[in-house]
């Protein structure tokens, strides 16, 4: 029996819903990022991006445990000398609630080019509502 090994032409991508409402932050990155790398298909293969599109909606209601919510900051750098600046969740919150979701599940994909172009599969709306409805997402749970 020879190893299956998926080319790029033969994925068919699928189209996923996540309802990032209650669910907790690092739980809802994982399945995000899984779901995007295709880990959960049986033709998954590391060097090829087997992964479907996610979309994620009502991203400023996602939860943090224990005291991440005052403690987590975020570190932004301009390039100059002096130029960090530090956000603090509450304040991500309020300007792009959507980089929170996009930052966390980042850095649960691989470091490389191929991450790179998984990472244009995510889609995330801070409300409930997307553009995305003429895919017709299949709704999955965190």
């Amino acid at each position: 029996m020879k190893t299956f090994l998926a080319k790029k032409e033969t994925v068919q991508a699928k189209w996923h819903l996540i309802d990032a409402e209650g669910a907790v932050l690092g739980r809802l990155a994982v399945k995000a990022a899984n779901l995007i790398r295709g880990r959960h298909k049986a033709s998954y293969t590391p060097s090829v991006d087997t992964g479907d599109f996610v979309v994620i909606i009502n991203a400023e209601k996602v939860v943090l445990t224990g005291k991440k919510e005052e403690q987590n900051k975020y570190m932004f750098f301009s390039g100059f000398v002096g130029g960090e600046s530090y956000k603090t969740m509450q304040q991500m919150r309020e300007k792009n609630p959507a980089f929170i979701i996009e930052h966390a599940v980042k850095g649960m994909l691989p470091k490389n080019r191929i991450a790179r172009d998984m990472l244009t599969k995510l889609r995330v709306f801070a409300g409930p509502n997307h553009t995305h409805e003429a895919q017709s997402p299949v709704k999955t749970s965190v």
